[in-house]
């Protein structure tokens, strides 16, 4: 089944097909460029021990197009030839449903757990605990094995890397993370109730905006209750002040692993004036308790118009003068340079999205492919580097900082004409029963891609979250490999992604 983004269907017409037929239609959609977004266990019924189908979802960037598909009814332990070989893009969502349902993609080259996550139903006993699996080994002379973490120095989140090395050289580099499981997905189901939009908001917190965004999108799609250009656009500024503190706070980063201090103090410091100014709006730095289904919960005066509309010119020109000091460094430019390279064919076969994409010249961006309605007439453009190194993620993230406060000052001069409420209510109360949709999300990492099915009662047997930290992980593995290990730091935070956003 096909169908438009902005529409939701009927689960019932999905036909359901044998996974061999499906494979190779998911194979040929993806030579003509379709990209699998969702790849899930779906279950008909509340006992938790009935047989499931699974779902694919693939989305076409160029047409906004999603294309649907679902197997036949699998029993717990049963197999089917796996997806992977063909389409790479599938390799970590198969990981995910053989942990989660037991249900093995045959042939899949790296078939361990993903989430060390319980099971949604368990018939071989205890799960292991996170980390606890076998790892790839390189054996020869002069090679040798680093593990690091999942406790690490600084004050960020946990997750394991262990490299295999021949002297300095990273020959593979695997990444192994679940150790902020959260069960956010099974908290999911049967809702919306009173606590759903705060669990959104915890999805990833450096992206509260973003997820909130999507899903409240998510059930306008479902509701047939879109919210109103004034919510909308308040999303956008939203969004993109979201995008200006991850993005100034990352370059200051990236600063400080290449030693260049000057940028990293300045962009710590002017990452908070970004949140701060996120906080006038909500009263909240991270954006919670402002977006909800229906549109957002707090509005501006042309007071506050004219106070934000001042911050952004201070703010982005403190900010142009810290991060064009870093790129007028050549010690700078020289770290980053071929260092951490991931080619565009490798981005496109592994299905990476966002800004990590972009930099290695895959032109996707959910603000242009799936946009909230009205930004398609804004004068942005969608960028995108050419060797997708550490220096292409950088300067990614350098001019989507000027497009972002574009964005902003178009649509705070679209907030002063507009006159009408920015909050539908209600429109997560009584939800259409047995109905599929999806909505997107660029976040400030990349496309945030929600989808969920609701049951008889019009409640989520289904909703699937993927951050797009979920597709970029591997990614940071193949931008060590030939690197030297000492690299690992640089190319790490030219990723920045989000542990629990993956976990969840």
């Amino acid at each position: 089944m096909q169908f438009h983004y902005t529409e939701s269907v009927d689960i019932r017409d999905i036909p359901c097909q044998p996974m061999e037929h499906i494979g190779a239609e998911v194979a040929a959609a993806a030579r003509d460029g379709w990209r699998m977004i969702q790849f899930c266990g779906l279950q008909d019924h509340d006992d938790i021990h009935h047989d499931l189908s699974l779902l694919c979802l693939m989305s076409h960037d160029g047409l906004g197009d999603i294309r649907a598909w679902r197997s036949t009814m699998l029993a717990p332990d049963a197999s089917y030839p796996s997806l992977t070989p063909a389409t790479p893009q599938a390799h970590w969502f198969e990981r995910e449903i053989f942990e989660q349902w037991h249900i093995t993609p045959v042939g899949h080259p790296w078939l361990k757990p993903v989430r060390f996550c319980p099971p949604m139903y368990d018939i071989h006993g205890v799960r292991p605990l996170p980390g606890d699996t076998h790892y790839f080994t390189v054996k020869g002379s002069q090679t040798h094995e680093v593990a690091v973490g999942p406790v690490h120095a600084g004050v960020i989140e946990p997750g394991h890397f262990r490299f295999q090395c021949h002297g300095e050289q990273v020959i593979h580099l695997e990444i192994s993370l679940g150790f902020q499981h959260r069960g956010v997905e099974r908290a999911l189901l049967h809702g919306p109730d009173a606590r759903t939009p705060h669990l959104m908001e915890c999805l990833a917190g450096d992206t509260s905006i973003g997820h909130g965004t999507a899903a409240a999108a998510l059930m306008e799609c479902l509701a047939g209750r879109p919210a109103t250009e004034r919510a909308q656009s308040l999303r956008r500024v939203m969004l993109e002040l979201e995008r200006l503190a991850c993005h100034t706070g990352d370059l200051g980063a990236i600063a400080g692993d290449t030693g260049f201090l000057p940028t990293s103090a300045w962009c710590g410091r002017i990452r908070g004036d970004w949140l701060n100014t996120t906080a006038l709006i909500c009263g909240n730095r991270f954006g919670r308790g402002m977006v909800r289904p229906g549109g957002v919960l707090h509005d501006v005066d042309a007071a506050l118009l004219d106070v934000l509309a001042q911050r952004l010119d201070t703010i982005h020109r403190d900010t142009r003068g810290a991060v064009d000091a870093m790129f007028a460094s050549d010690s700078v430019l020289d770290r980053m340079h071929n260092t951490g390279i991931v080619s565009r064919g490798t981005a496109q076969d592994l299905g990476l999205v966002g800004m990590a994409a972009r930099a290695s010249g895959v032109p996707m961006d959910a603000r242009f492919n799936y946009p909230l309605a009205g930004f398609a007439e804004t004068q942005a453009r969608l960028r995108t580097q050419r060797t997708g190194d550490v220096f292409c993620r950088a300067r990614q993230r350098d001019q989507e900082l000027d497009d972002a406060v574009a964005i902003i000052r178009r649509e705070l001069g679209l907030l002063a004409a507009l006159e009408e409420p920015c909050m539908l209510p209600g429109v997560s109360q009584a939800l259409p029963p047995h109905r599929l949709a999806v909505s997107f999300c660029e976040g400030w990492r990349g496309t945030i891609c929600h989808a969920a099915v609701t049951d008889a009662r019009g409640r989520f047997a289904l909703y699937k979250p993927v951050d797009p930290s979920f597709h970029n992980w591997i990614g940071l593995a193949m931008a060590l490999r030939g690197e030297q290990i000492s690299d690992f730091p640089l190319c790490n935070k030219s990723f920045n992604l989000s542990y629990c956003g993956h976990d969840l």
